[in-house]
């Protein structure tokens, strides 16, 4: 296998290794790489995920846009056109449906953190992949290079990339890397906000581990909906994202136990221990006679609980 996946300490690390071939994604690497974002997705021992590549000159070159050995060029047009009008079943816009249904299999969105230890060129498909896939991204000073990769050959691309850059970056940044198709190195990266971090090469995966293993540290569902909320309703009115998350926040005190053990942890000036348990369903509250409502009313109205 090309795509290697391996668990420590709550956190899981996929590695794309196909060197050789510039870390680039044909069917049986995307399919692989499906499966490991399945696996972040489903195992409830892990808390945060990190995505890097075995090399130091390419994070990912793209797709393996070699043509069918069998198709002429004229069946591989019409089967393209095809696909534009006759979707398969279980795609969006084309791509097989990931653990999330908004986004490709293979650079899905994962509702876990994700970080990215970027080690070499990303280009094409492995800029969308950090651009869909990762929150943080952590850049090799040396060897980190991001371009679109499209443009110069007349396409805008079948993934999520322009899209993601016109919503990640300002304006002026995303145009000049869609329009330019110039590389961008990883001072310049930082300097758009494209990453995070720009350390030395040999540090950038101790590097995500130490950030993957603060956030595991964290309350796990708490943590989770907060990335969802994030990319749910970040473009929403500000009432209604607000809205939304007091919900959230409520349904977190009310059916997770780590509310409670956070509080109590900061009133007895200790570290939390976050297990991410779910709280049972319980009966309802007991009636109040007068005295108690009266008590509780005065409460709540000076806001002070």
């Amino acid at each position: 296998m090309s795509i290697r996946y391996e668990t420590k300490d709550q956190i899981a690390t996929i590695t794309i290794d196909n060197p050789e071939k510039a870390n680039v994604l044909d069917k049986q690497h995307s399919d692989e790489l499906s499966e490991a974002w399945r696996q972040v997705w489903e195992d409830r021992d892990v808390r945060a995920g990190i995505i890097t590549a075995t090399g130091d000159r390419h994070f990912c070159a793209g797709h393996d846009i070699s043509p069918h050995p069998e198709l002429t060029p004229e069946e591989r047009e019409y089967l393209r056109a095809q696909k534009m009008y006759w979707p398969h079943a279980g795609t969006v816009n084309g791509a097989t449906i990931g653990v999330d249904g908004r986004m490709g299999d293979h650079y899905p969105r994962v509702w876990k953190p994700v970080i990215g230890a970027v080690n070499g060129w990303a280009a094409g498909a492995g800029l969308y992949l950090l651009l869909s896939s990762t929150d943080i991204r952590i850049a090799s000073a040396e060897h980190a290079r991001f371009k679109f990769a499209l443009l110069s050959q007349g396409w805008l691309g079948n993934g999520p990339g322009a899209t993601l850059l016109m919503k990640q970056l300002r304006y002026a940044d995303a145009m000049r890397i869609l329009l330019t198709d110039e590389p961008v190195d990883a001072p310049e990266a930082l300097r758009i906000g494209l990453v995070n971090e720009v350390v030395p090469h040999g540090d950038i995966v101790t590097r995500a581990r130490e950030i993957a293993t603060h956030i595991a540290s964290m309350p796990p569902i708490a943590t989770r909906m907060m990335k969802e909320f994030v990319v749910r309703f970040g473009e929403a009115r500000t009432d209604e994202a607000w809205q939304v998350q007091n919900l959230i926040n409520t349904l977190l005190i009310q059916t997770t136990a780590d509310g409670d053990e956070g509080r109590r942890a900061f009133n007895e000036k200790r570290r939390p221990n976050f297990t991410g348990a779910i709280r049972q369903k319980g009966e309802p509250f007991p009636e109040l006679d007068d005295e108690q409502r009266a008590r509780l009313d005065a409460i709540y109205q000076s806001r002070d609980f």
